[in-house]
């Protein structure tokens, strides 16, 4: 956010507060019920005989059923409220832009936070609590204050924007990432081309492509709706006994999967990590493997299907240079400095530790020929195992390194290292500024959205009542374009620049909203729910969210690559979400 972007909405807050402050009431006695006109100054000298201290606009109607039809509460005591249409509408888009602009704060703050600490804690622990932060804020207030009668039917708004934001997340967003992000797909693999879109709108030559970790995190999303199934359980089974308990067991659940998931977060670099050095020593074996039957003077296998030992002795007194029967780490460095590992980022004297760890059982940091022997036919019988082909260990079978080459190749870009950043890393100027800055964003977004949440639920439920619409409806469609529109305009602007690093963090942002919403704020909305002894009676809004994430779960949880067509699924899941809903809620009165 830049800081004419800054200075402007602090100046529309600021007239906001100042013109909802500045206005008083007059408060002026009551006219008799004949005056059909009122002046305002009270013409009857009894006292005993008082009604209400405002100004009546329409004398047509008396004092009883102007309150009682036609008033409402101003939250906080001073905040504006009205009973009519426009009006709450207007309350609504005022409240939602400001509910904006705490995500964008908090948003940019943790972005900036970010940059100073780095990912680990911050990264895992803290970004994705204060992504769900305004969520959180309008589903605590939903059935926080008022009486158990007024929050059991405000929290209805709070089941709104969860289940609206999952599925808005996961459908509408989602699919727009796969338009905006669409590469050309190559023919060979399917695989997208980074940079490349000469294609156009081709449903099956253009799409998207992600690394394994987004795989991973959308199998973390669809497992997110457990808690929602176990609060279910009472309804499915039609018993009324165990709902408060089953409430309980769900909250329990949905707080021990959201320390279970931020912990995996926090250590998710360092198994990254740790998964790129396997596949890259994966990938250094098949290519030693592919080198050495090149250089053979003969099959490495038999036609048994078992190593070769002649002609592998062959291989040895070929790298053996100083023909002292054993190789050493310079030798096995040669070896591999001439087999020029350029498709991946090889650092050479770790990959040869790691070929000494894996051959050299007696640690003398030589290798012998019996070593040498036993380590080959280790390589050749892991290579074997993760063939797909025939079984048949002819003459043909020595393909299959070419296809173990050609796997662990893949996998090693799978995991998205092919590319390590797209910014250069650059040292933050003034840290001390820029740690106070984002404390500070970080500060003005969390009260922002504390202080208006409560607010635009009232704005909400006055409209619903105005205009007769559930409150569901409104905030499922109206509320997650406030409260995720940051996340959403990141995500598509990260999708457009069209590679596969950025389309890989773009979905696994999405997946990760989602799971926080579904145990984040479903933690939140259970605590609610069984301290205020309220009613579980969301089967068709739970119904909902299990379709979405399943669906969408399911269909990104074993496969990296979406062609264009894909999103025609995602964009058809929100419409269907709604007329769902509304079919199961006055069709069926499932709620």
């Amino acid at each position: 956010m830049d800081n004419n972007s800054n200075k402007l909405q602090l100046f529309l807050l600021s007239l906001f507060l100042l013109a909802i402050t500045a206005v008083h009431p007059r408060s002026v006695p009551y006219s008799t019920p004949s005056d059909l006109i009122s002046d305002g100054i009270n013409s009857n000298n009894n006292h005993n005989q008082r009604g209400p201290q405002y100004l009546l606009l329409n004398p047509f109607i008396k004092a009883g059923e102007e309150s009682s039809s036609s008033t409402c509460e101003q939250t906080y005591g001073f905040l504006p409220c009205t009973t009519t249409v426009l009006g709450n509408l207007f309350l609504i888009i005022v409240y939602g832009y400001l509910m904006y602009v705490a995500a964008t704060y908090l948003s940019n703050g943790s972005e900036l936070l970010l940059e100073i600490l780095g990912p680990g804690v911050v990264g895992g622990l803290f970004l994705p609590i204060l992504g769900a932060l305004p969520d959180a804020m309008l589903i605590l207030v939903s059935g926080l204050s008022g009486t158990k009668e007024t929050a059991q039917s405000q929290v209805s708004v709070g089941m709104g924007l969860l289940a609206g934001s999952t599925v808005m997340l996961s459908t509408v967003i989602w699919g727009t990432c796969v338009v905006v992000g669409k590469c050309d797909l190559r023919e060979s693999d399917s695989v997208a081309i980074d940079g490349q879109n000469t294609k156009g709108f081709r449903l099956t030559g253009t799409g998207v492509s992600t690394d394994v970790w987004t795989c991973y995190a959308a199998r973390i999303m669809a497992i997110s709706v457990i808690p929602f199934v176990v609060v279910q359980l009472p309804q499915m089974l039609n018993s009324t006994s165990g709902r408060h308990l089953a409430v309980l067991i769900a909250l329990i659940l949905s707080v021990s999967m959201l320390i279970s998931y931020c912990l995996y977060q926090v250590f998710q670099p360092w198994i990254q990590k740790r998964r790129l050095a396997f596949a890259k020593h994966k990938h250094v074996i098949s290519g030693i493997l592919k080198h050495l039957r090149q250089r053979a003077l003969g099959r490495l296998l038999t036609d048994s299907g078992e190593p070769n030992i002649d002609v592998i002795k062959k291989l040895f007194d070929a790298i053996d240079e100083n023909k002292d029967e054993h190789l050493s780490a310079s030798e096995l460095k040669a070896l591999i400095i001439g087999i020029r590992f350029e498709e991946i980022d090889l650092d050479q004297d770790d990959a040869v530790s790691k070929v000494l760890s894996d051959f050299d059982t007696s640690n003398d940091s030589h290798i012998d020929i019996k070593e040498f022997i036993n380590g080959i036919e280790k390589w050749l019988n892991e290579a074997m195992q993760a063939r797909t082909g025939s079984a048949d260990p002819g003459p043909h079978t020595m393909k299959f390194l070419d296809d173990f080459h050609l796997q662990t190749k893949r996998e090693h870009a799978l995991l998205g290292a092919e590319e390590e950043s797209d910014e250069v890393a650059e040292g933050v100027e003034n840290p001390k500024w820029v740690s106070f800055k984002a404390v500070l964003m970080l500060l003005i977004g969390t009260i922002i959205a504390a202080a208006f949440a409560d607010p635009l639920v009232d704005a909400v439920d006055n409209f619903s009542a105005a205009t007769s619409i559930p409150s569901f409806f409104i905030s499922f469609i109206a509320l997650p374009f406030a409260t995720n529109s940051s996340e959403a305009v990141s995500a598509i602007i990260f999708a457009s620049r069209k590679k596969i690093r950025t389309a890989s963090l773009t979905f696994s942002e999405l997946y990760g909203a989602v799971t926080m919403n579904n145990i984040l704020c479903l933690s939140v909305f259970l605590a609610l729910v069984y301290a205020r002894g309220l009613t579980w009676d969301f089967s068709s809004e739970v119904l909902v969210i299990l379709i979405v994430c399943l669906v969408m779960g399911a269909f990104a949880s074993f496969r990296t690559n979406f062609p264009l067509w894909t999103c025609s699924i995602a964009y058809a899941l929100y419409p269907f979400s709604l007329a769902l809903v509304y079919v199961l809620d006055y069709f069926f009165g499932w709620s």
